[in-house]
């Protein structure tokens, strides 16, 4: 009888406990500044840099064609290629608003600016070396010794001029993939959003 009773009595303390809320409850919410990480890459100053970068490599070829040292139509995909990275460095800088469709965008823009700093890198890499090597050879077994060192001379600007490129497109490209990194975390297109512990302490008043 004793026994029957004091089961009857653990039974009601069970269930008095169970119907109270618990005293810290732990919930997972997804992180509502995980756009803020966007603004740790500080895609004002890459922006700038892939445009300003961009715009030097676009400004010294057009000295080279307007010399005629380099034929415009040979230029044309780098041009194209160019103008891709300023576009896309103009995205990175819009995106600071943190608006997740220009974070998008910005995301896709950069993906190309990686493809074009890509292409930049091996067509700097091919000419280097590929300036006018029948000219000079014509120069080097003619009377014209001036003119032969003047071709030297010329072909060494374009090759320094190319391995420059080379170095600035492999920059670029750098920034290009910090870029596209960052806004992966803040768009998510690879994962889920991640979520974050949240910690609540629930307390009762104390009766008097």
């Amino acid at each position: 009888m004793t026994d029957s009773v004091i089961m009857a009595d653990e039974e009601a303390v069970v269930e008095a406990g169970s119907s109270e809320s618990p005293l810290v409850a732990v919930t997972f919410q997804r992180n509502i500044h995980r756009k803020e990480k966007y603004l740790e890459a500080e895609p004002k100053a890459l922006g700038i840099t892939q445009i300003g970068l961009s715009l030097f490599q676009i400004v010294c070829v057009s000295v080279f064609v307007a010399k005629d040292l380099m034929s415009l139509e040979g230029q044309i995909p780098f041009y194209i290629a160019s103008l891709l990275v300023v576009i896309a460095g103009s995205v990175a800088i819009a995106a600071q608003n943190l608006h997740l469709p220009t974070l998008r965008a910005c995301l896709g823009m950069q993906i190309v600016a990686c493809g074009a700093s890509c292409f930049n890198i091996i067509l700097s890499v091919t000419e280097v070396g590929g300036m006018m090597p029948s000219m000079c050879w014509n120069y080097d077994y003619g009377n014209t010794s001036a003119h032969s060192e003047i071709c030297h001379r010329i072909e060494s600007t374009h090759n320094h001029f190319h391995a420059d490129g080379a170095i600035i497109a492999t920059l670029l490209f750098a920034i290009s993939a910090a870029l596209v990194a960052y806004c992966c975390k803040v768009v998510n297109c690879c994962s889920p959003a991640p979520k974050m512990p949240v910690i609540t302490v629930h307390t009762t008043a104390v009766q008097q």
